[in-house]
């Protein structure tokens, strides 16, 4: 496919035709659409022509955080967005999505199929007595009919909020109990790594734990008998609900509802107490996620002559944001290509080629995953060369955490071995709490490995010291100094705001912390340390975390990592150092010397760990993240029950381990007043 004119100079040739406006560097157009937002927002809605019955009075009330309010007077729905490209994409012959498992059933669903399916379940839902307003809450994989069943909701004004099927009992109720759902849409199970596994129980327990549920659908995801699925009775089999095609399914129209209608629900990690249940509004997001997916990360419309035939993968599970960047690709008409099951294999048979030949067999052009798929695909010594076709894949997109500048190093050699000099990475940092992005890509500027390109238009973001000033060249915390349209309406149940205010406007009132270590470069590329919650602070110099794991998790042995900074008053501080290492190899001398080595000659001899230990496992919340937080609790003295939510946890076994250390520890601190 010929590399298609960057899709962020068509934006800025229109500016230009259309508005009169001409910038002669991309720091001077970011400073624009920070400096003036209605002017900015204002744009993005007419250059994608975003419609709406009534007009807007006004693109932003009042530039305050929390309660901006935007686009007011406009209508809009998020499924209507969608819709609008069903003609024209399929009179090109293009699929809306294209579907793989790990049992290999391979689907594609046309853009006409999407939308009666989505109208026969809306009016299905409608006949349940679904509602403006009303929770539909999900328990699905990452399936074509998960993306039917959300816009459906979206289409009718129900809410929206999708649980992935690994998640336990306990977990998914601690998120759904909060929202009081009226409808359940779950599936009978899911195959991962391998192994098929029965959700049928789970699903009865939800239900039976969910009061509010007056209406139960059912998945067959894996085929179960019917036998199998007797204790879920009375259900409506989803496929069935989906099928109907009739008058009322070719008539239906998704609704025109506010601006700011709640579409989702979203949660925080949850990492300590309930999951924050965040709420987002159909306007927003949409006009904020196309804003990011196509002049940032410059995915265009698979039927525009300038990238005909693009198709979108960015790898992920239901139950994390990027399942809603990725379904958002519709949203400007692009051909999304998902994947549900296992990317490194099973644990019998690890294979990380896995999402690589299905990119080539799929003709996949924008490749997106979290940084660690790509960290783990090298040092599993993954040739790509071996993995089919990959010259389609033009751009490689990474979030969830920093990627190092050897990984990106490493991809970047090898598609230059397939051909493809000019791979261009696309590396994204934003989060769940607004469902986008503040730092991120454009393809025109310069990358440097370890950094990303610039802080995203309409996006005031700045790094400030603990004074509150904003820093160039220099670590400080990322704050967001404005509004952006698709920041929280509010958290659901939140009495007056409270916990939305202390989540993100507790240190700076009216200012967005976000909780990450931010250093923006003269050059106006930025660079993410980490958490800024899990600093390390030694002997006066602070650091973020990741600068350490890139260093350490170089080293061929270590699979991962894990290190706080136990900060002692009048004492010395003490920082341990936990990996996990490759099966069969062991901590000694020898590789302490060289992981000590290696953090020295990376980042100074202040960042020496004081300690390091073999770990079995890092803990990790549901979606990925190193629960470095609650283990520097732990150390410090607090309960464990107090610091950590173990339903929120991907691998709570692993906590054992952890609170034997902290006990031991304890014992040896409290030894020498003891005598």
């Amino acid at each position: 496919m010929p590399t298609p004119i960057p899709q962020i100079r068509l934006y800025q040739d229109w500016l230009r035709r259309e508005r009169g406006l001409s910038f002669d560097s991309y720091d001077t157009l970011w400073r624009w659409s920070v400096e003036d937002l209605p002017a900015f927002w204002g744009s993005v809605w007419d250059y994608f022509g975003l419609q709406s019955p009534t007009p807007a009075r006004q693109v932003l009330d009042e530039a305050r955080m929390p309660g901006a309010r935007w686009f007011v007077g406009a209508q809009f729905n998020y499924a209507r967005q969608v819709f609008r490209h069903v003609e024209p994409a399929h009179a090109a012959g293009l699929p809306a999505i294209v579907s793989r498992n790990e049992a290999g059933l391979a689907r594609e669903l046309s853009w006409p199929r999407l939308r009666q399916q989505v109208a026969a379940l809306a009016l299905h839902l409608q006949a349940q007595g679904v509602q403006r307003g009303d929770r539909v809450a999900a328990y699905l994989p990452n399936v074509p009919e998960a993306i039917v069943a959300f816009l459906a909701c979206a289409s009718i004004g129900a809410v929206w909020s999708i649980c992935a099927p690994d998640m336990g009992t306990a977990a998914v109720l601690d998120r759904f109990k909060q929202i009081e759902p009226k409808v359940l849409i779950a599936c009978d199970g899911v195959r991962y790594g391998g192994r098929d596994f029965d959700r049928a129980e789970v699903v009865a327990q939800l239900r039976e734990a969910l009061p509010s549920v007056q209406h139960l659908m059912v998945l067959r995801n894996l085929g179960l008998a019917d036998a199998a699925l007797a204790g879920l009775a009375p259900f409506t089999d989803l496929h069935a609900a989906c099928e109907r095609d009739d008058a009322a399914v070719q008539a239906f129209e998704p609704e025109w509802l506010p601006f700011d209608h709640p579409l989702w629900i979203v949660y925080s990690s949850g990492t300590t107490g309930l999951p924050k249940p965040i709420v987002h509004g159909h306007g927003g997001t949409v006009i904020v996620g196309i804003a990011l997916l196509v002049l940032h990360n410059d995915i265009g419309c698979s039927y525009h002559p300038n990238t005909a035939g693009e198709r979108y993968h960015w790898y992920s599970s239901t139950g994390w944001v990027m399942w809603n960047s990725q379904t958002a690709g519709l949203l400007n008409g692009t051909t999304i290509c998902i994947y549900d099951g296992n990317p490194g294999g099973s644990k019998e048979h690890p294979d990380w080629g896995i999402l690589w030949r299905f990119a080539a067999e799929t003709g996949v052009s924008f490749f997106g995953a979290g940084a660690a798929f790509f960290s783990n695909c090298m040092k599993a010594g993954l040739a790509l060369s071996t993995c089919g076709d990959l010259r389609r894949v033009r751009a490689l997109g990474t979030t969830g955490s920093p990627l190092s500048a050897e990984v990106q190093a490493w991809g970047t050699a090898q598609f230059e071995r397939l051909g493809t000099p000019d791979i261009w990475w696309c590396n994204i940092s934003g989060g769940t709490d607004f469902a986008g992005a503040f730092i991120g890509g454009h393809r025109e500027l310069p990358q440097v490995p370890g950094e990303m390109q610039c802080r995203l238009l309409g996006c005031a973001v700045e790094a400030w010291d603990e004074n509150g000033r904003p820093v160039v060249d220099a670590v400080g915390e990322l704050v967001c100094v404005k509004p952006i349209p698709s920041m929280p309406l509010y958290f659901w149940g939140d009495t007056g705001n409270a916990r939305y205010l202390s989540s993100y406007f507790d240190m700076y009132p009216g200012v967005w912390r976000h909780g990450d270590w931010l250093k923006v470069t003269p050059s106006g590329s930025c660079i993410i340390y980490g958490r800024s919650d899990a600093t390390i602070n030694r002997h006066g110099l602070r650091m973020g975390t990741s600068e350490l794991y890139s260093a350490v998790e170089a080293l061929p042995e270590v699979m991962d990592s894990l290190v706080v900074d136990l900060e002692y008053l009048g004492r010395e501080s003490y920082m341990p150092l936990f990996v996990v290492l490759r099966p069969g190899v062991q901590l000694d001398d020898a590789l302490k010397a060289r992981i000590a080595a290696a953090v020295r000659t990376a980042l100074s001899p202040r960042f020496v760990p004081d300690e390091i230990l073999q770990v079995p496992e890092v803990p990790r919340t549901l979606s990925g993240k190193k629960q470095e937080l609650p283990i520097k609790k732990l150390l410090l003295g607090q309960p464990l029950d107090k610091v950590v939510n173990r339903d929120a946890m991907a691998n709570p076994g692993c906590l054992a381990w952890y609170q034997a250390f902290a006990d031991a520890r304890a014992a040896r601190l409290a030894a020498p007043s003891a005598g």
